[in-house]
């Protein structure tokens, strides 16, 4: 039960992390946050996606999947954008 728990904190995570994916697709600038924060979530994430499978938690499994997924596009975009000069402002 704890596992089904966790799987969908997770999996919720996930598709509220989709929601700052689609915000920075639309501003196309990285402001007031931390990427290192972010990477270290990530990171994190792939640990857990190696660790739940050894505890028999699948559901926290497939969670920790979407939300390193997810994770990885946000910190994706964020290098992407941030590197890009300001279109406006050219």
């Amino acid at each position: 039960m704890n596992d089904l728990i966790n799987g969908i904190f997770k999996i919720f995570g996930g598709v509220f992390l989709m929601l700052n994916c689609f915000r920075l697709y639309k501003d196309k600038r990285v402001q007031g946050v931390s990427i290192s924060v972010t990477v270290f979530f990530s990171v994190w994430g792939f640990w857990n996606i190696y660790y739940y499978p050894s505890l028999d938690q699948w559901a926290s499994f497939f969670g920790g999947v979407l939300l390193v997924a997810v994770n990885s596009i946000w910190v994706s975009m964020a290098i992407y954008y941030g590197t890009r000069k300001n279109e406006k402002n050219v």
